[in-house]
């Protein structure tokens, strides 16, 4: 086709403005593109849950839908028209429950202040439940739903629990309200960070009571240890004096025993010396004695041969000048006798002497052994003394130790018997005010002890009239008044008195007696009350008439009426 050039340029030019205009618009767009990425694309702070809803992926494809898809932390694309976003805050939720008036296991009134910090899971299933059910919801609106769940479960806790157990024992009260509150507030997206519990109080005082016990408990315990240590430190002194004077004893004993030790040894030492003297002063007497005899002795044997020589030389001059001379025959005899009677006497001197060195000798041997045994017996027996004072002390101190011994433990006994018998007396106290508690009074248990007992009181009371015999009782009737029998009343009584004494039996002692001997009472008493008609009637007929044996007798006066029994 073929333009003229003016209608070419203005073609050209609508084709550079349609391109400029297309541009620009690409431009917009990619801009507006732009700045809808920047602005629908959010990201998610720490401390919240970013919650997006509308048209969600993921489980929707199986046909189970999603309702929302929560991200904590990071970012997330959030599509226009068919998404929305909202935050969720992860801020700790601080919830007072003032409750009041929970009923505890005993059936008592307690009151438990509490606070409780909760806040928004961060598990997928617990930010999808708080998504569902607390998006879009103010922290009061929180608290409220939050608070009257945790008022049923933690009402539920106490009402599982005693009082005691919920004052004594916190972490296993804790431990319960949480397992117990926990998985409700999980339904709702929350989870439990803290439990406190301020207080525990309850309107008939029985935690205040349950306070005072274990403080009086806690005081007697602690004025029993001080008694227990008390006494452990007396028994520590006196056994640390026992062990000081014995240490005493021991430290006297052996300076005594070493004192006469060595006052032994000196003696001994000193008899042995004066012994040794003795002996020696006797032997050097000896031996000078002997010398001096054997000097004698040899000084008379000289003087004898000297005189023997001459005597024999005078004889032999005799002999050759008087060889008949019977005189010299005689004198020669006499010189013969008395030269031997001399030499005998010589001889027996001598021997005298021996012997008499001998005898001195002996003495002295003997004197020695008897000094060494004396010296040998009185150190043996002094050892022996020693030794029995020794063992009579050691002894002494043995049989000591043992009365000791035997004292604490006799005093063990006794105490440990005391402590058994209070301990009995106290449980039988406490076994009696609990019978009495059970049977509503102490007139009630009494009725029940006696029943208790009736078996061995009636058993005692047969056995205690077993061995009495009657032979017979003899009732003297002495008349009565009104026209009755002293008997007839006395029957009459005993059966006014039955129907009393067997209710008093049954409401007492729980007793029933039975229905013969009841009859057996109305039998006598009907009996009586004929024998009492009958006399009436004779007395208001007047005498009997006379018989035909003669005059009637007379009655004999009545005497007054006595019960006697001959056993």
């Amino acid at each position: 086709m073929f333009l003229p050039p003016l209608a070419q340029f203005e073609g050209e030019s609508n084709a550079m403005l349609y391109v400029g205009f297309a541009v620009v618009a690409a431009a917009l767009v990619a801009f507006t593109l732009l700045m809808l990425v920047v602005k629908r694309y959010k990201r998610c702070p720490s401390n919240r849950v970013l919650v997006i809803y509308g048209k969600t992926g993921g489980a929707a494809e199986e046909g189970q839908g999603q309702a929302v898809k929560c991200l904590h932390g990071g970012a997330s694309f959030v599509w226009p028209l068919i998404q929305d976003h909202d935050y969720l805050s992860l801020d700790p939720i601080q919830i007072e429950i003032p409750l009041r008036g929970a009923l505890s296991m005993e059936n008592i009134r307690v009151n438990v202040p509490s606070v409780f910090t909760v806040a928004v899971g961060t598990t997928p299933e617990l930010m999808t439940n708080a998504a569902i059910r607390l998006l879009g919801l103010g922290t009061e609106e929180i608290k409220s739903q939050a608070q009257e769940i945790i008022f049923g479960q933690l009402r539920q806790v106490i009402a599982s629990m005693r009082i005691e157990d919920i004052n004594r024992d916190r972490d296993t009260f804790l431990s319960h309200v949480q397992n117990s509150v926990e998985p409700e507030l999980r339904k709702i997206g929350l989870v439990l960070i803290n439990v406190n519990i301020t207080d525990i109080q309850d309107e008939s005082g029985y935690i205040d009571a349950i306070g005072k016990k274990a403080a009086s408990q806690a005081v007697q315990t602690a004025r029993g240890d001080v008694a227990d240590q008390e006494k452990l430190g007396e028994v520590r002194v006196a056994e640390a004096q026992r062990e000081r004077e014995i240490a005493v004893a021991v430290a006297n004993k052996e300076r005594e025993l070493g004192t006469r030790g060595a006052s032994r040894d000196q003696a001994i030492g000193v008899a042995d010396y004066e012994r040794d003297q003795a002996v020696g002063e006797q032997r050097a007497q000896f031996e000078r004695d002997v010398q001096v005899k054997e000097a004698e002795r040899e000084k008379r044997i000289k003087n004898a041969q000297a005189d023997a020589a001459a005597v024999a030389g005078e004889n032999e001059a005799a002999a050759l000048v008087a060889a008949s001379r019977a005189t010299l025959g005689v004198k020669n005899a006499e010189a013969y006798q008395l030269a031997e009677t001399r030499k005998r006497e010589a001889e027996a001197a001598v021997q005298e002497a021996a012997f008499r060195a001998m005898t001195k000798a002996a003495l002295a041997e003997a004197e020695k052994v008897e000094a060494e045994q004396r010296a040998e017996l009185e150190a043996h027996a002094k050892a022996q003394k020693a030794k029995r004072i020794v063992d009579a002390e050691a002894a002494g101190e043995q049989r000591r130790i043992e009365a000791d011994a035997e004292a604490h433990a006799i005093f063990a006994k006794f105490e440990a018997e005391a402590r058994g018998q209070y301990e009995i007396m106290a449980k039988k106290a406490e076994g009696l005010e609990r019978i009495v508690a059970a049977c509503g009074g102490s007139d009630k248990a009494f009725q029940m002890l006696m029943l208790e007992h009736l078996d061995a009181l009636t058993e005692a009371s047969a056995k205690a009239i077993s061995n009495i015999k009657f032979d017979k009782v003899v009732v003297w009737e002495g008349g009565g008044k009104n026209g009755q029998s002293s008997t007839a009343g006395f029957l009459q009584n005993m059966a006014r008195t039955l129907p009393p004494m067997m209710e008093v039996m049954r409401d007492v002692a729980g007793i029933e007696l039975p229905e013969t001997l009841v009859k057996l009472a109305e039998d006598r008493d009907e009996a009586a009350q004929k024998g009492a008609d009958k006399a009436t009637q004779r007395a208001t007929a007047g005498p009997p008439p006379p018989s035909k044996n003669g005059p009637a007798k007379a009655e004999p006066t009545p005497q007054p009426q006595s019960k006697h029994g001959d056993g």
